[in-house]
């Protein structure tokens, strides 16, 4: 371990020159100290292309001297990344999560310069990528050039995590507070009934997948009293670990990795960061196995919960964008939509607010001009609202209508009959309905 050489952010990033391809790794583990330091460069650098998904922390890449060095080609659009990748100084690049590191892998993408956040080494010289192996295991796997920003506080994690120092080209000791997401703190009584009913779906044996927000936080509190309860996720948030803890999760009834949870990324408070280092019973793995829908469908009674920014009245998901604006991604929502509903027992679900902070109906005749299909109509199954709960497997279109404008908040439900009428007429056959 003497042979351990670390140098400043700012000799480090000299290997990035213009032209490159450089990925910085996302999510918690978003190594912002690295970040600073390539764009202190921007007076040196044109034309580098920064790919990523999510990124967190205290970074900004809307300054006006950053964009003329950097282009952003997002691989899932954030908060710190939204402006530049609906810019001519960025862009979009819709592809599932599961498929990104085949992005990396087969050079339609190569990478150039990988920019990493790891835990230090242990004593055999293994570093761990921490809260986040996700996409950034191909990235490391094929990059050209490797750069770690080694943070004493990034967790130790078990699975695919282990990177080992000969293949890091320069290490940079940089101890820094994680980012830190409460969901919790985003509830409301609209988010507790809707995280009640999607509950009442989730049987007894079931493998959990749970999305980004408060949504997914508030079913995890309506399942104390559930039992051998599996998951096998591509986020692991705070909301698991009382579960785990009290052994409501105890993964007894999976498949594939029994008695252990699965992750791709990690992302919540100190306390889950705690909970998840050097936690053998945590696995954290490449996003290509952990979103592989014929890995997903092996485990029992999958039951996938995920969010939407609108559906239509034929059960199309817009889940990335609103209109034309890139908003987030395509993500993993395809993935475990499809991977649950080729479970044994598996429920696909899509639960939303019923309408949005300022009173615009989430549930609508026609998706916006412009917006993107995440989940097809030929995918989705269940849609959850605070009104109610339906299941749109098997029905046809003039069925899926109606029962999704049940679903509605009521003051938007004239409207949308009054379309599905003009839309469909009038019904020549009770039992076209089958409701």
């Amino acid at each position: 371990m003497n042979q351990i050489k670390y140098i400043l952010s700012a000799e480090a990033l000299k290997v990035v020159e213009p032209g490159n391809r450089v990925f910085i790794h996302g999510s918690a583990a978003t190594p912002c100290r690295l970040v600073e330091a390539l764009q202190a460069r921007h007076n040196e650098l044109h034309n580098v292309e920064l790919v990523s998904i999510t990124t967190l922390g205290n970074v900004n890449f809307d300054r006006p001297e950053h964009r003329k060095a950097f282009f952003f080609n997002s691989l899932f659009v954030s908060a710190a990344t939204r402006n530049v990748a609906n810019s001519d100084d960025g862009d979009y690049v819709p592809v599932f999560l599961s498929q990104i590191p085949q992005l990396f892998r087969e050079r339609v993408l190569p990478i150039d310069v990988a920019l990493i956040h790891v835990s230090p080494p242990d004593a055999h010289g293994y570093c761990s990528l921490g809260t986040s192996v996700d996409v950034a295991r191909a990235a490391v796997d094929t990059a050209r050039h490797v750069i770690a920003q080694v943070n004493p506080l990034m967790p130790r994690t078990h699975g695919e995590s282990f990177i080992h120092l000969s293949k890091i080209d320069a290490m940079v000791w940089q101890p820094d507070d994680l980012p830190e997401l409460n969901y919790a703190a985003d509830a409301n009584a609209v988010t507790q009934k809707i995280g009640e009913k999607v509950a009442s779906l989730v049987e007894d044996g079931a493998t959990l997948q749970l999305g980004i927000g408060s949504i997914p936080d508030q079913v995890l509190k309506n399942l104390v009293y559930h039992k051998h309860l599996g998951l096998h996720t591509e986020m692991f948030s705070d909301g698991v670990v009382p579960l785990i803890e009290s052994g409501v999760i105890d993964n007894s009834r999976k498949k594939l990795n029994v008695g252990r949870s699965v992750t791709a990324f990690i992302a919540g408070t100190r306390k889950l960061y705690d909970f998840v280092n050097d936690n053998p019973a945590v696995r954290v793995m490449d996003i290509a196995y952990v979103n592989d829908t014929s890995i997903i469908r092996q485990n029992p009674n999958v039951v996938a919960i995920n969010s939407a920014v609108e559906i239509d009245l034929t059960g199309q998901v817009c889940a990335d964008s609103i209109g034309t604006y890139q908003y987030s991604g395509i993500g993993g929502q395809m993935d475990f939509i499809r991977g649950a509903s080729l479970s044994q027992g598996g429920r696909p679900i899509i639960a939303l607010p019923s309408q949005t902070g300022k009173g615009i109906s989430r549930i609508v005749h026609f998706l916006k001009q412009g917006a993107g299909v995440v989940t097809t109509r030929g995918h989705v199954h269940w849609v959850v609202t605070e009104y109610g709960i339906v299941n749109l497997f098997g029905k046809n279109l003039k069925q899926r209508a109606q029962a999704l404008i049940r679903l509605a908040h009521p003051d938007h439900r004239e409207a949308l009959e009054r379309a599905y009428y003009e839309r469909f007429g009038n019904l020549k056959h009770s039992f076209a309905l089958g409701l």
